[in-house]
C-alpha cells in the first residue's frame, strides 16, 4: 500500500526527480537554492526538501466529507534547502527562514516550551488561541496570515511529536531557505506543499525521517495545515506526499487513508492528451476567506450529514459529528469487524449512492423552487438537526468560525454525492481504458467521457458548492470553446485554476486562443504566460535529497 511506503530519502538528483529529462530540466532551481543558501547562511545545505503542488482532476470539496477524490501531483513545487543553524549560540529549535522571493522578507522565531520557566507575554497568551493547545508554542496568528506560518505550521507537528517535555532531547537550531514554482492563490495547493516542505525539513535536520511512513507524514502535514486555519481534508497533503509519475491518485479516508494509483489513459488515446492548468489570476487563499468559504463548507455538509440521518432514521448520539460518508454507511448498513468500520468496496458505494440521490430532496425546504432561497436561517439549520442550541454550537461551531445568513443543507449535499459518484466513474473509466489499451491506441471517445465528467463537475461546483467565481467560469467557458474535451475548476475555488483535458497536438492552439480570449492575460507573454498556462504530466510526490 503506498501510504505505507517510507519517506524517500535520495542522494542525487536524478533519483529524486524520477528521470533525466525532468532533472535536466529542474536540475537549476536545485542548484541555485543550494548555492543562494550557502551564500547567505555560509555553509552548504544538509538536505533539500521537495513537495510537488496538484491539480485535482475531478472530486472537489468532498475530501473533509470522507469521500474520495482524484489528484495526481504537479511538477511545480516548493524546495526547502535547509541544514543545522551555522550560530553557534543559537536557542535550541530556533529557526531563521528566508525566501528567494524578494517580497517575503526574512523570519527568524524560537518554539517555547510551555511548562519552561519563561512565561508567555500577553500578546503571546491572546494569539495561543489560534492555535492548539500542546506543549510547544509558536506564534501563528490565522487573523493575518504570513508566509512564514506554514513554515510554523510543518515546524509545530515535529516539536510535539518528538520533542515532549518529558525528553531531555531539544531541538535543534536550523537554517531554512525556501523557493517555490506553485503559484500562491492558484488552487494547486501551494499552501499544503509549503507546510509538507516545511514538515519534512524539520524531520530531516532533526534526524527523525526514518520515523515515520507517507500515511504517517500525510497525517501529520493535515493537522499542521489546520494551524492556520483550514479545516482540510487531506487530499492536498495524500496528493503532494504519495504521487507517482504518470497516474492520478484515487485517494478514499474511510475508514483510513488509502491511495490507489490509477494510471491515465490520456497519453494512450488517439489522439493523445494533456491536462492544461490556467490561473485565472483571482488569488484564492483557503486560510484568509475560510470563515465564509472553505469552513462554512465543512459545517455546512456536517449539519447536513446530521439531518440527513435524521430524514432516513440513521440513530445519532447527540455529541456526534459525522460525516455525510459516514451516514451513508450506516445507511447502507456497513458491518465493522472489532468495532472499526470496514469499507465498502467501490461498486457497492457507486450503487449506495446511486440509492441516496433521490433522498436528498428530503433536505429541501418544502415548497421551495429552484429560484428561491434554497437555504436555512441559522435558526431553521438548528430546528433541522433535532439539537437544543447549546449542544448544536458546541458540536458544530465551537471548534471553528463561519459567517453566513443562510446555510445551503441541501445544495451542499447534493453536490458531494453527485461529486462522488463522478469520481467513481472517472476510475472506472480510467481502469476500463487500462485494460482495453493492451490491443494498440484508445478510441477519442475516452477523453469525451473524461471530458463530459469534468463539464457536470464544474456545473455542479457552481450551482451546488457555490465555489466557483466569475473569472474561473469565463477560463471554462474560453477552454471549451478552444476545444478542450473537458475543463473545470480545480482547488478550493472561489479563485485560483483551471483544469482542460486537451489534444496534445492542439495544446499550442488552445493556448494562443486562452491568451487572446481572456482579459487578464491581455499584456502577458513569455515567460509570463508559461507560468499562468501550462501542460503538465503527473509528478512524484515528496522527497527529500541528502546533500551531506
Amino acid at each position: 500500500m503506498a501510504a505505507e511506503l517510507p519517506i524517500p530519502i535520495f542522494t542525487t538528483l536524478n533519483d529524486a526527480l524520477g528521470d533525466l529529462q525532468t532533472a535536466a530540466v529542474q536540475a537549476s532551481r536545485w542548484n541555485d537554492v543550494a548555492e543562494e543558501f550557502e551564500k547567505r547562511f555560509g555553509k552548504k545545505p544538509a538536505y533539500i526538501a521537495r513537495a510537488p503542488g496538484r491539480v485535482n482532476l475531478i472530486g472537489e470539496h468532498i475530501d473533509y466529507v470522507l469521500f474520495g477524490c482524484l489528484p495526481a501531483a504537479v511538477e511545480q513545487d516548493i524546495l526547502m534547502a535547509c541544514g543545522p543553524s551555522s550560530q553557534a549560540s543559537g536557542s535550541p529549535g530556533s529557526v531563521t527562514a528566508q525566501n528567494l522571493n524578494p517580497k517575503y522578507t526574512p523570519k527568524t522565531f524560537v518554539p517555547i516550551l510551555k511548562d519552561a520557566t519563561m512565561p508567555l507575554t500577553t500578546e503571546q497568551k491572546e494569539a495561543e488561541g489560534s492555535v492548539h493547545p500542546e506543549s510547544w508554542y509558536l506564534d501563528i496568528d490565522k487573523r493575518e496570515l504570513r508566509w512564514e506560518s506554514y513554515v510554523k505550521a510543518g515546524y509545530y507537528g515535529v516539536l510535539n511529536r518528538f520533542f515532549p517535555p518529558s525528553s531531555s532531547e531539544r531541538p535543534v537550531p536550523i537554517d531554512l531557505l525556501v523557493t517555490g514554482s506553485v503559484p500562491a492563490g492558484s488552487g494547486l495547493s501551494s499552501s499544503a506543499a509549503m507546510v509538507v516542505a516545511s514538515t519534512l525539513s524539520f524531520l530531516a535536520v532533526n534526524n527523525k525521517l526514518g520515523n515515520l511512513t507517507k500515511g504517517q507524514l500525510v497525517e501529520m502535514a493535515m493537522e499542521n495545515e489546520r494551524r492556520v486555519g483550514v479545516n482540510s481534508g487531506g487530499m492536498d497533503q495524500a496528493a503532494s506526499v504519495i504521487s507517482t509519475p504518470s497516474s492520478a491518485l484515487y485517494i478514499t479516508f474511510f475508514p483510513f487513508l488509502h491511495a490507489e494509483p490509477i494510471l491515465l489513459p490520456v497519453l494512450r488515446t488517439n489522439p493523445r492528451a494533456v491536462f492544461v492548468c490556467a490561473n485565472s489570476l483571482v488569488v484564492s487563499d483557503k486560510a484568509v476567506g475560510a470563515k465564509t468559504h472553505y469552513n462554512l463548507r465543512v459545517v455546512e455538509t456536517l449539519v447536513g450529514a446530521r439531518i440527513l440521518a435524521r430524514h432516513l432514521n440513521v440513530p445519532l448520539q447527540a455529541t456526534e459529528r459525522p460525516t455525510l460518508r459516514q451516514v451513508l454507511g450506516r445507511w447502507l448498513g456497513y458491518k465493522e469487524v472489532k468495532g472499526q468500520p470496514t469499507e465498502l468496496d467501490t461498486d457497492k458505494l457507486k450503487a449506495g449512492l446511486e440509492k441516496v440521490l433521490p433522498e436528498l430532496e428530503k433536505l429541501r425546504p418544502a415548497g421551495r423552487g429552484d429560484n428561491e432561497e434554497l437555504g436555512l436561517t441559522m435558526e431553521e439549520m438548528i430546528r433541522e438537526s433535532g439539537l437544543d442550541e447549546a449542544v448544536f454550537n458546541e458540536v458544530y461551531l465551537s471548534w471553528v468560525e463561519v459567517e453566513a445568513t443562510h446555510f445551503q443543507i441541501y445544495k451542499r449535499a447534493k453536490h458531494v454525492f453527485e461529486e462522488s459518484l463522478r469520481v467513481i466513474e472517472f476510475r472506472a473509466a480510467c481502469l476500463r481504458a487500462a485494460d482495453a489499451s493492451r490491443g494498440g491506441d484508445l478510441p477519442e471517445s475516452v477523453l469525451r467521457e473524461l471530458g463530459g465528467l469534468m463539464d457536470a463537475s464544474h456545473v455542479s461546483a457552481c450551482k451546488f458548492c457555490e465555489n466557483s467565481c466569475p473569472e474561473v467560469d469565463e477560463l471554462v467557458r474560453i477552454a471549451k470553446e478552444a476545444g478542450a474535451y473537458g475543463s473545470r475548476l480545480t482547488g478550493a475555488g472561489w479563485g485560483g485554476c483551471t483544469v482542460s483535458l486537451v489534444a496534445e497536438d492542439k495544446v499550442d492552439a488552445f493556448i494562443e486562443r486562452l491568451a487572446a480570449t481572456y482579459p487578464a492575460y491581455k499584456d502577458l507573454e513569455g515567460e509570463a504566460l508559461k507560468q499562468v498556462i501550462f501542460a503538465t504530466k503527473p509528478s512524484s510526490g515528496a522527497c527529500v535529497l541528502k546533500l551531506e
